[in-house]
């Protein structure tokens, strides 16, 4: 597996994409004036407590007020007889609080925070309350998950460290001294975070993570990376930096891309992000994926399309799941899509296409940066999953619910909106004396009431015995319009 990362920076906007084999898998976009609040700390003011939702609002400085539950409380982590602690006993209005974004605000909804800090380097994560060190799950070598933790151990020993380390799934093979040497660089940001922190008004920033282009040096890069390509000189001296001085063992080409071709021309990233932003997704042997994404969760259906296969419908259902497979798990990465997802696949008969077609999503969605869980498949041929979601999906960074529909993703038609304008009329012919009124609606709609609907409109007048005025208004969408009386 051969991936590369192109990042294109601009000064309203930092683009980063993740390719593999020369597909685009990742698109992460930050812009300037609305960056991501993952994972930055702040002193927090609990503003108002909810004991009907075991939760508290927390005024952190933003348009909205964060959102803390009971259960993302370090004294609630272990319960009480298996009970939740009531949120009235872990906070009160008016205390102070340290909490940490995990989720940024989503559409309504606030920021929502923690109060188990974790602080990521290259290698390591330090917690305050971690008491014994963690291994990533991804390392499955026993030999060096006990080299990590005796490394870990001697140094929290020997340092009197208040708190643990959790190794990442990069510390596999590292040297000695490099992750001591991220334990030490760890230990005095947490130590300058506690210093700044006394020293910080209450709903105000204490510590902010680092922005996206250091951000994926730190977090993107695994041992598949060959190398990074950056359009910013100002860039590429930022992350050459950064990388000698936090990430000497990188081991990555970081190189200053200076070709006349804008860098996300490479490899078709941009048309991938325009086809990221459509409903449909056609796959190759001529079936296809609907995406929809609400605010409930997101639904995937698969269509055979234009598939017919070449032996039986059995054998051209099971193709084109397989198929389906790889394509959602990569739709999910590329959109950011996040929370309960709907997976409806092309009915099977056979027991073992359903196994193949599941193993085949849980296989592709291991190298998914976010934590995924997928359920068996229901007697209803359904899959459901769960992708974390922290950040907006590409569709809520780049778009914007359509004014004419406003997010429906539909119109009434012309010849629904006429029938209510003749209610309209009713109404107000009945309620007014007029002599006419002037019936100002889309240029669809005035066309339709001179065609089709011109035998009933001319029977409307005559029963209210009043003149009835059209005028096609430009800027009118195909459901609004304005009866005016005069």
């Amino acid at each position: 597996m051969s991936e590369e990362i192109l990042i294109n920076i601009n000064p309203p906007e930092t683009r980063v994409a993740l390719i593999e084999n020369g597909v685009l898998q990742e698109i992460i976009i930050e812009r300037t004036e609305r960056r991501g609040l993952v994972g930055n700390i702040y002193k927090g003011r609990i503003c108002r407590v909810l004991p009907g939702m075991q939760a508290a609002f927390v005024e952190i400085g933003l348009q909205k007020a964060a959102f803390l539950h009971a259960t993302d409380i370090l004294c609630n982590q272990e319960t009480v007889e298996g009970k939740t602690q009531d949120i009235n006993n872990l906070v009160r209005e008016g205390g102070d609080v340290t909490v940490q974004v995990v989720k940024d605000p989503l559409g309504t909804k606030g920021a929502r925070l923690t109060t188990n800090i974790s602080i990521p380097s290259r290698y390591l994560v330090f917690m305050p309350s971690l008491e014994n060190p963690g291994i990533s799950q991804k390392i499955e070598s026993e030999e060096q998950r006990a080299r990590l933790r005796q490394i870990i151990e001697s140094f929290t020993v020997d340092n009197g460290i208040g708190g643990n380390f959790i190794a990442r799934t990069a510390a596999e093979g590292v040297s000695d001294e490099t992750l001591i040497s991220d334990m030490r660089f760890l230990s005095r940001l947490w130590q300058e975070i506690q210093d700044r922190y006394r020293s910080t008004p209450p709903g105000n920033l204490v510590h902010e993570d680092l922005p996206l282009l250091l951000r994926s040096v730190r977090d993107l890069v695994s041992p598949e990376v060959e190398k990074i390509r950056i359009d910013s000189r100002e860039g590429w001296q930022k992350a050459r930096q950064f990388a000698y001085k936090l990430i000497p063992d990188l081991g990555v080409q970081i190189s200053h891309y200076s070709g006349a071709r804008p860098i996300l021309d490479l490899y078709g990233v941009e048309d991938e992000i325009q086809k990221a932003l459509e409903r449909k997704v056609e796959l190759k042997s001529g079936g296809y994926l609907i995406i929809d994404q609400t605010e409930a969760m997101t639904t995937i259906d698969i269509n055979t399309g234009a598939f017919v296969g070449h032996r039986n419908l059995e054998e051209t259902i099971f193709k084109t799941n397989m198929e389906a497979a790889q394509a959602i798990c990569r739709q999910l990465r590329l959109r950011n899509l996040g929370g309960i997802i709907i997976i409806d696949f092309i009915d099977m008969m056979d027991e073992d296409h359903k196994r193949q077609v599941l193993r085949a999503l849980e296989k592709c969605l291991v190298r998914d940066h976010a934590k995924t869980l997928v359920t068996e498949v229901s007697p209803l041929g359904l899959v459901e999953m769960t992708r974390k979601r922290t950040r907006e999906s590409l569709e809520h960074i780049l778009c914007e619910p359509c004014p004419c529909c406003s997010g429906r993703g539909s119109l009434k038609t012309a010849e629904t909106t006429c029938f209510e304008i003749f209610r309209e009329i009713l109404r107000e012919a009945r309620q007014f004396d007029v002599e006419s009124l002037l019936v100002l609606a889309s240029q669809e709609v005035v066309d339709r009431l001179l065609d089709e609907e011109s035998s009933n409109l001319a029977e409307l007048e005559a029963l209210i015995g009043k003149t009835i005025r059209l005028q096609a208004e430009s800027l009118y969408t195909q459901e609004h319009y304005d009866v005016v009386l005069i």
